[in-house]
């Protein structure tokens, strides 16, 4: 195969919603909804942590750094894909591609490792909490959330320079509502079998191995939880792991079902479902759950409510 027809691919059309033409509108309208309410959520979110000093602990500074990386991981895909349901040819250039996947990677992984460093902050907070405030320092945390982002993003990177170095010299339609992995393996022309063994080695790491540390966090954790003689301080000490886990079995679930399955059983549909639910519904699910189940949030939701009333009629 020569250069000329290698490098024949200048852009990608996008055909995930193709299966479902007369619910394009119904879709838009639907997911720009759930795009605003992601917004907002999560924007309240960071912004009540940063207010109130109730909450500035270490557990609440994760969750507003995953609040924040939540709304950089939609952005780097729904409004694309809410503009694409609105026109006929949903194309994408091929360094448009490579941004929309490099960012969505880098996002995607942070995510991940930032849920991992809030399974070991419940770890030490229930585990060792006399302890606590000289593991936990303000130094650390900040060193583990920069160690998330720079680990995502370099994993990203990694990941999008052997995928688009492969030849793409044939059809440009990505069966998916954004620029994902698997779909561009397809289309590619040829195979380089050592990018593709790196490229599932780094997506076992992040995902596979941060599921594991999380899941011995709390088998620490549920260890100590059970030496704890009353029923009441049991309630207490799980209560304040019930929303992580909440997000973490939802998170990890989709990741899993998508990166870490073969190749051959991808489908359509079945993954346009999938990738909804770990586009839109999991960053949506991180402030309702935090804000349902937190008393903390819910106090300090309260307050910033009330002062914002008390500032109008003033």
């Amino acid at each position: 195969m020569n250069h000329e027809n290698q490098s024949m691919v200048t852009e990608f059309t996008l055909t995930g919603f193709s299966s479902f033409p007369n619910l394009r509108i119904p879709l838009f309208v639907v997911f720009s909804i759930m795009y605003l309410a992601i917004l907002a959520g999560n924007t309240i979110i960071v912004t009540t942590i940063r207010r109130e000093s109730s909450l500035h602990i270490p557990m609440y500074f994760f969750l507003a750094m995953l609040s924040s990386s939540e709304i950089c991981y939609t952005f780097a895909i729904v409004p694309n894909m809410l503009v694409n349901l609105l026109r006929e040819n949903a194309a994408i250039s091929f360094i448009g591609c490579a941004t929309q996947l490099c960012l969505f990677l880098a996002f995607a992984g942070t995510n991940c490792l930032l849920l991992t460093v809030m399974g070991y902050d419940r770890y030490v907070s229930i585990c060792k909490p006399l302890r606590y405030p000289i593991l936990m320092n303000q130094r650390f945390c900040t060193e583990l959330v920069v160690f998330s982002a720079t680990t995502g993003f370099l994993c990203s990177t990694i990941v999008t320079i052997f995928i688009f170095t492969l030849p793409f010299c044939g059809p440009n339609k990505i069966h998916h509502f954004f620029c994902d992995l698997a779909p561009l393996l397809e289309l590619a022309c040829g195979r380089n079998f050592i990018g593709e063994i790196v490229i599932f080695l780094i997506c076992f790491l992040v995902v596979f191995c941060s599921f594991l540390l999380i899941l011995l966090s709390y088998l620490l954790i549920l260890n100590t939880i059970l030496k704890i003689p009353t029923t009441d301080g049991k309630r207490k000490a799980f209560s304040t792991c019930a929303s992580h886990l909440i997000v973490v079995v939802v998170h990890f679930g989709c990741a899993s079902i998508v990166y870490l399955r073969p190749q051959s059983r991808y489908t359509l549909n079945e993954d346009t479902l999938i990738a909804v639910t770990y586009t839109l519904v999991t960053p949506l699910l991180n402030p309702v759950v935090y804000s349902l189940r937190n008393k903390d949030v819910q106090v300090a939701l309260r307050k910033s409510l009330g002062r914002s009333t008390c500032a109008q009629k003033m």
